[in-house]
């Protein structure tokens, strides 16, 4: 008998609801919260927790919440939304995959060494915009490139698709990861650049390794086909240029102009709009497109929001503190390297039914951040333990409905992949594991 998880948004909502139910149940009580001097930040003040009157959560009160929630989440909620359409009109001019066209024909016949090149460009990718669903029109041409390097389709799927996650999992500027958990911990948004760009260089390198490795056990006779499709010209790099711009803005605004997700929106409007005229898709092609990508990451969005709601309620009924005051007591007895690291299965775990890695951490972050204040914990640390936890996981769930569209458009089964990708999450780990205790 097969085990079907419900949609992740029945499971939010079911959460919201479990979450009013905890404010009849469990007792009110609050910490005490001071402005840190050095850093600006408002955290918790350790030893000050009391009880005080309960603040039970209604039953419409709970419904009410979840338009709340997506008030709270709006800025994170526009980036998804406006990142998202300005990727979709990049792909609608058709320049995604005519860069891969150019770059089956210059790698077709270089051999394996073609893999760290693609992981590069992929786990980068992957960095800048989480990109997964955008991978999977161009399987078919990633499919010749593996025929001409003589690969199976479980390597074309991890030097593509599997990059693309793990530098998700480790790229300093994700703003779907990274950024928002950062975000919502009250960190810079480029906080700790060095650690998270060495974490992201050995994530990929070793992926990169492990998928050669595993190829060249299962080294295929190299296809004679010629790749098909048009070359990338001047135009196309170009294009692409205009799409990666916002994000290297970004970057420079968030250290010296204190940008945030709304600015981060504003420059991908800007650069859809660019790109969908360049590309020749004109003004209401470029709309259509860009409403469809936006279309397309709804889904996320509102799991955003959904999210959001859960912490909303707890909050009205005062017993956030609560938990986290019962969490941090078994921790207390520990190491802080240990109770760091116990946060990484706690991420993996949850990740499995909560598949949106955006949502996830809106919904763990208000818990985790204060807890780690408790235990007088880097803040950096618990959310390089989110990062490792929950990134690592899109590897191997099945809840992760582009990894699973990925694997039918290749014609990998799930069981065939998860035997290779398990092991390399394990060297992964070890990555987030250092990265953690560094921090």
């Amino acid at each position: 008998m097969t085990l079907k998880l419900p949609h992740p948004l029945v499971l939010l909502m079911g959460a919201v609801a479990l979450a009013a139910a905890s404010t009849w149940v469990l007792p009110a009580g609050e910490f005490s919260r001071r402005e840190n001097a050095a850093t600006g930040r408002i955290v918790v003040v350790p030893g000050t927790y009391e009880t005080v009157d309960a603040a039970p959560v209604g039953l419409f009160d709970l419904f009410v919440a979840v338009p709340r929630g997506f008030i709270e989440g709006a800025d994170v909620i526009a980036v998804i939304l406006f990142v998202g359409g300005a990727w979709v009109v990049v792909d609608r001019t058709g320049t995604l995959a005519r860069m891969i066209a150019s770059l089956v024909a210059v790698f077709r016949r270089r051999g394996l060494w073609a893999i760290p090149v693609f992981s590069f460009v992929f786990g980068t990718m992957g960095a800048l915009e989480n990109m997964q669903e955008e991978i999977i029109p161009l399987v078919p041409v990633l499919l010749v490139l593996g025929r001409g390097l003589g690969v199976n389709a479980v390597v074309v799927v991890a030097m593509s698709a599997g990059a693309a996650m793990v530098g998700s999992a480790f790229g300093p500027t994700n703003p779907f990861q990274a950024g928002i958990a950062m975000k919502l911990a009250q960190l810079p948004p480029l906080s700790m650049f060095g650690l998270r760009s060495a974490m992201f260089v050995a994530g990929l390198s070793l992926w990169s390794a492990w998928t050669m490795r595993y190829a060249a056990r299962t080294r295929l006779a190299m296809s004679d086909a010629d790749a098909t499709g048009e070359r990338a010209g001047t135009k196309d790099v170009v294009i692409m240029l205009c799409a990666l711009a916002p994000m290297v803005a970004y970057v420079y605004g968030a250290l010296a102009l204190d940008w945030g997700f709304n600015e981060l929106s504003a420059g991908f409007v800007i650069a859809g709009i660019v790109v969908g005229l360049a590309g020749g898709l004109r003004v209401t092609g470029t709309i259509n497109a860009y409403f469809e990508g936006m279309q397309t990451l709804l889904p996320a969005a509102i799991i955003v929001g959904m999210a959001r709601s859960i912490s909303l309620v707890m909050a009205d009924g005062r017993v956030i503190d609560t938990i986290l005051n019962a969490m941090a007591a078994p921790l207390s007895h520990m190491s802080g390297a240990s109770a760091l690291l116990l946060m990484i299965p706690f991420h993996a775990l949850l990740h499995i039914p909560v598949s949106s890695v955006s949502g996830q951490a809106v919904l763990t972050m208000p818990i985790m951040v204060p807890l780690a204040d408790l235990l007088g914990l880097s803040r950096d640390a618990a959310v390089i333990a989110y990062q490792t936890g929950a990134g690592l996981m899109e590897l191997l769930t099945p809840t992760n409905g582009a990894l699973m569209a990925l694997l039918l458009a290749a014609k990998v089964p799930f069981g065939q992949w998860f035997r290779f990708a398990i092991a390399a999450a394990g060297l992964m780990l070890l990555v987030g594991i250092i990265g953690v205790l560094v921090a």
